[in-house]
């Protein structure tokens, strides 16, 4: 398994939220959001925030788990060495030659900056999540501004999120 700095990724998580609360909020797009979902304000009270948030924030965890992969390429050396066991000691002869390997060719810190993985994680939120969202939506007969509303907020949050994990994942991280 590759390895994961959790506190980064617990504290990550949290940015779908924090982007919601300003994209889905009063200051940008509530009305127009309401409006294309036809929700209303009714709709809204009776919600359980705490399931809501908690779940929203579980999922959040999920998908950081996950943008790891997408913005990281050195997560492709647990593919090659993840299963030999000198994988989980970070003083064994294998690490050694791997950080020989970055300090002669930035194999770990050439792309971990926050422009590399805001661009991953932005093209993953447009491509991936993106096409998901507008199938889905064309088969519930939502409008493009639906459409653009959810991918753009997902995008946003994407890039942030790579960017963010790209500019402070150190590696190799000393496995436990």
């Amino acid at each position: 398994m590759a390895p994961v700095n959790w506190w980064l990724t617990f504290l990550i998580a949290l940015l779908p939220l924090v982007v919601g609360f300003f994209w889905y909020g009063p200051l940008l797009f509530h009305n127009t959001w309401k409006h294309e979902a036809g929700i209303t304000d009714e709709m809204l009270e009776g919600g359980n925030m705490l399931k809501i948030f908690g779940l929203t924030y579980f999922y959040s965890f999920l998908v950081t788990l996950f943008l790891h992969v997408i913005v990281m390429h050195q997560f492709g050396l647990s593919g090659m060495f993840g299963m030999l066991p000198e994988w989980n000691d970070a003083g064994s002869v294998l690490w050694q030659d791997l950080n020989a390997l970055d300090t002669k060719y930035g194999m770990y810190t050439r792309h971990l900056h926050f422009g590399h993985g805001a661009l991953h994680g932005g093209a993953f939120g447009l491509v991936f999540v993106g096409g998901i969202i507008c199938i889905n939506s064309l088969f519930e007969r939502k409008s493009w501004k639906y459409m653009a509303l959810h991918t753009g907020y997902w995008v946003i949050c994407l890039a942030l999120m790579g960017g963010l994990l790209c500019q402070f994942m150190k590696l190799p991280l000393p496995m436990q």
